[in-house]
This record gives C-alpha cells, structure tokens and sequence, in this order.
C-alpha cells in the first residue's frame, strides 16, 4: 500500500537548511496497523505530511496504492487524498459553529457528494454517536469530539486512515476507547491504519513500531537492519532548534 524509497526533504530558514527527512525508506502493507515514533525533530510530521500527499519530498520514491505520487500534480494530489485518505488529528480541527453531523459532511461538500446526509449519519452511527448528531464541538468531551473527527476521516471510505497523536489530548479512558476504534477500522473493515504516537502503550497496541531518528528509519518493526547505503547522521544543535521551529509553524511541534 505504501513504499518509500530513500525520501529526503529539506526546509530553508533563511541561511539555514533543515535536513528533515536523510533518505527514509519503508514500507506499510495493505491492512496493516503501525505506529511511528521518535523524539522531537526526528521528521515524523514531515514523513506523514508526504505520506499524506499533503507535501512532496525533495528526492527518493513514494508509491501510494501503485500510484507514483512523486508525479502527481496538485490536482493529482488532491484527487488521492479525497479518495484515498482519511486524517485524523490530535486537536480533533472541529468547526465550532457546526454540529458534528456538519463536520462530517465537509469532505462529502467538496467531493461533490450527492447522497451527503446519509453518508455522514452511518459513519457517526459507526463511532457510536448516533445520538449526537445535532451537538456542536463544544457541547462533546473530547473523546466525543476525535469519534466526530474519525467519522469525518471515515465518510469518503478511504484505504488508509493517518492519525497524528489521536490520543494525545484525550483522558486515558477516552484515549482507550479511541483506540478500539481505530483497531476495530483495521481488523474489521481492513483499513491500512499508520499513527503517530509519543505512547509506548499506544504503539504496542499496533502490529508494529517503525522508529525514526534523524530524519532517517532506524528501525522498522520487521526485525531486519535499515536498508543498506543509509547512513545514520546526527543533527546539530541549530539544525534541531529549526527543525522544531518548522514544525510548530506548521502545527505539529513533533
């Protein structure tokens, strides 16, 4: 479903360049549920934001589902998220104006859907909240809210379900909870599940654990060596304040 070939991705601040991505390589089998971690500045924001077709790498290969994405321009791009893809934050990114029933239908809104209504109605009935359709963000608990957000991921029927921290503002109870769901979407309807997580606990729930460090695959769960000709470097202490400060301003801090 995914392989990535020796990626790289570099960000510009001024002088400045930020190494986020040092030729990262793996691969996530259709149906699979793993997790990715690392600590802060290790490139898993970046390494989701390009498994996501939400940004492209500088060099290397991603193949998403047989599809070159490499190749793909930005309508290309667009075409594979909305068909392909369901996203899943840890800040849940709820309109507040809107009842949940709304905020499922937005995907639905710009992918032309016809049948909006009722599409959005069976993915909340499929997270349990069939009785809160109607109730605006503010009027759920936060693990009310990411059901909303795991719905609205759900109701285009993507292959793959990409969730950042899901748990990470949750209570543990919540954060137990949702993480049924997610293990519910993967053993029952075969979803390819890929999260971030900082949780040891979380990951261990997965069916494996691919670490980063540096911008590079250290370790992908499978048991063998990295892919031969990576070259594991560390990154400096500016390089790492950078790297931080990218990632805040795109919303990840990770």
């Amino acid at each position: 479903m995914i392989e990535i070939e020796n990626i790289t991705k570099t960000y510009r601040m001024g002088e400045v360049e930020v190494h986020a991505l040092r030729g990262a390589s793996l691969k996530v089998n259709a149906g699979e549920m793993v997790a990715i971690m690392g600590p802060s500045g290790s490139g898993k924001s970046t390494l989701m934001n390009i498994i996501g077709c939400l940004d492209k790498p500088d060099s290397g290969t991603y193949i998403l589902d047989g599809v070159e994405v490499g190749k793909l321009n930005d309508d290309g791009l667009a075409a594979i998220r909305n068909r392909k893809i369901g996203f899943v934050f840890q800040s849940f990114n709820l309109l507040p104006r809107m009842t949940a029933l709304d905020n499922v239908e937005v995907p639905l809104i710009y992918a032309g859907a016809r049948d909006r209504r009722q599409r959005a109605l069976a993915a909340l009935e499929a997270v349990g909240l069939a009785d809160r359709v109607h109730h605006r963000p503010s009027e759920l608990s936060g693990g009310q809210q990411q059901r909303v957000a795991i719905a609205r991921a759900l109701v285009n029927n993507p292959a793959i379900i990409l969730a950042d921290e899901p748990t990470g503002n949750l209570d543990s109870k919540s954060g137990a909870e949702i993480m049924e769901i997610f293990k519910s979407l993967n053993r029952d309807r075969g979803l390819t599940v890929v999260m971030v997580t900082h949780d040891p606990n979380i990951a261990a729930q997965t069916q494996r654990t691919i670490r980063l460090l540096d911008g590079q695959v250290v370790d992908d769960g499978t048991g063998q060596a990295p892919p031969a000709g990576s070259e594991l470097r560390s990154v400096d202490g500016r390089e790492r304040e950078a790297i931080l400060v990218v990632k805040a301003g795109q919303g990840g801090g990770r």
